[in-house]
């Protein structure tokens, strides 16, 4: 079977021309894919002109080659990103993801993209092939840490379709990559923004800041690098070859086949093998489609891809019989040396990002989020942790609270894990997140066991309140609003009392603040 890729054959992309004159930008971004084109229309939408220059087609490359997965699950475990960066920051890697994940979540809603996106569980199970004895053990441990984070995340005996322990991480994703893409690219040429294909940097200029391609010099006031692997740029040669050494290529292959509908739930599978096995299945009109990929090496180490490509092909029809394959491509990813990515400034006015590993359409849509915020000088709250000079992190860092008024956290806790099911749970003076009747509350319960249930969104802005044990209050991460524990304002900039929740039949009333 000759090799395509299912995103490429199933999309209509715009064309744009080649650069064929100079001019002056804001931002120059190189790189088409999923971070130049995310990055290009972040910045646009903040009001900076900006050039996308692609040496190819946009979002044929790497981009074009994945599977599409959108989690924040880290191919590295999290308990390995525990041992290597402590607590707080492997919440922070992950967090980094789920806020990537509700940038193209929005931008779906916002803009209205048919772009087949959906949220579905993610599997984290024991390997296909050989499933080891303690892995069961293993995969309960790494549940169990992800719910002491603040992730949605279950230990399962035998995960539905697999038959398999693992574990279930409620609110992953999938989308089609190229057809949320498109719509992207359509809004940013035009009104002083540009969009250029088959033009490639060859030089970059210091003073003033600018970039050759085509043999045009296209001026700026900020670069963002967004090619797979970065250009050296104004980096210098010996820095550049040091980077390198920090990086690894590897080759992926994926299959992809129409099976029987109803075969297997829609969901995203990964499996604990060493170079992992990852799965997909939509959900159309009249039969499923599956994804499986794997079989990975280290590019330029394996002479018969065909092979690998044909071990897929077996394995997806023994998982699945009855699977019809029409399409098998291949792509890569890169790795770094401790599992987490490189985002960040590699010179003056000058952004990068690689080593997204198997995480590339979550992470390359987080390094358009920070490139975005570089480039305007905001802060960004995980820039220290993906910096490319990163040596050692320091380990007293409060990252909620350092953090807590980034506009991500206007929503994170909106799909976090609640704190229970049933009022049950809940002691006298106690508050606490609960599940009832199908909605997220911030119950409280008093010292006589009169229960007050109320909307967990501050009133000011939207975020999602915590309980505060000490003073028996409300408090708001983002703004630092406080409401006492039936919901009256208690420290603004809030000024509305929590809204009153009714439960079934029975109305719980706060008294109303004044």
């Amino acid at each position: 079977m000759p090799l395509k890729s299912h995103w490429i054959e199933t999309t209509h992309l715009p064309r744009f021309p080649a650069l064929n004159r100079p001019f002056k930008v804001d931002v120059v971004v190189i790189g088409g894919g999923i971070t130049g084109i995310t990055a290009a229309y972040l910045l646009k939408k903040a009001g900076r002109s900006v050039a996308l220059l692609e040496r190819d087609r946009c979002a044929q490359v790497d981009t074009g080659h994945t599977t599409a997965h959108l989690t924040q699950v880290t191919d590295t475990r999290l308990s390995q990103l525990v041992k290597t960066f402590g607590r707080d920051h492997a919440q922070a890697a992950w967090d980094a993801g789920r806020a990537a994940m509700d940038l193209i979540r929005h931008h779906v809603c916002d803009l209205e993209i048919d772009c087949g996106y959906s949220t579905v569980p993610g599997y984290l199970h024991a390997r296909w092939i050989q499933p080891l004895d303690d892995e069961a053990k293993q995969l309960q441990e790494e549940a169990e840490l992800a719910t002491e984070l603040g992730f949605d995340a279950h230990f399962v005996d035998s995960i539905p379709f697999v038959k398999l322990p693992g574990v279930r991480f409620a609110n992953q994703a999938k989308f089609h990559p190229l057809k949320y893409l498109a719509a992207l690219l359509r809004l940013i040429d035009g009104d002083g923004s540009h969009v250029f294909e088959n033009t490639e940097v060859k030089e970059f200029r210091k003073e003033p800041l600018s970039v050759l391609a085509n043999g045009q010099t296209v001026q700026c006031d900020y670069v963002v690098i967004a090619t797979h692997v970065p250009l050296t740029g104004l980096t210098g040669f010996l820095n550049a070859s040091f980077f390198q050494t920090k990086l690894a290529a590897y080759s992926s292959y994926a299959v992809g086949a129409k099976v029987p509908a109803g075969s297997i739930q829609e969901a995203i599978y990964s499996d604990t093998s060493n170079r992992y096995y990852y799965l997909r299945s939509d959900r159309l009109p009249d039969h499923d489609y599956v994804i499986l990929g794997g079989e990975d090496h280290k590019t330029g180490q394996e002479a018969d891809a065909d092979a690998r490509l044909r071990r897929l092909e077996m394995m997806l029809a023994a998982i699945v019989p009855g699977a019809q394959i029409d399409a098998a491509w291949t792509g890569q990813v890169i790795e770094t040396h401790d599992g987490l990515p490189f985002i960040g400034e590699t010179a003056e006015r000058q952004f990068a990002a690689t080593g997204f590993a198997g995480n590339g359409m979550t992470f390359g849509t987080l390094a358009a989020i920070m490139a975005t915020d570089a480039a305007l000088g905001r802060k960004n709250p995980w820039q220290d942790l993906f910096d490319v000079n990163r040596k050692k992190l320091s380990a007293v860092w409060d990252y909620v609270k350092e953090n807590a008024d980034y506009p991500y956290y206007y929503v994170k806790d909106k799909l976090a894990a609640s704190q229970g099911t049933s009022l049950a749970e809940l002691k006298p003076g106690a508050g606490k997140i609960l599940k009832l009747d199908g909605k997220r509350v911030a119950a409280y319960r008093d010292a006589k066991g009169k229960v007050t249930t109320l909307s967990p969104v501050c009133t000011h802005l939207g975020c999602n309140i915590h309980w505060n044990d000490a003073d028996s209050t409300w408090d708001c991460p983002c703004h630092g609003s406080r409401f006492q524990a039936t919901g009256e304002v208690l420290a603004g900039p809030a000024e509305t009392p929590l809204e009153v929740i009714t439960l079934g039949k029975e109305k719980v009333t706060a008294k109303a603040g004044k």
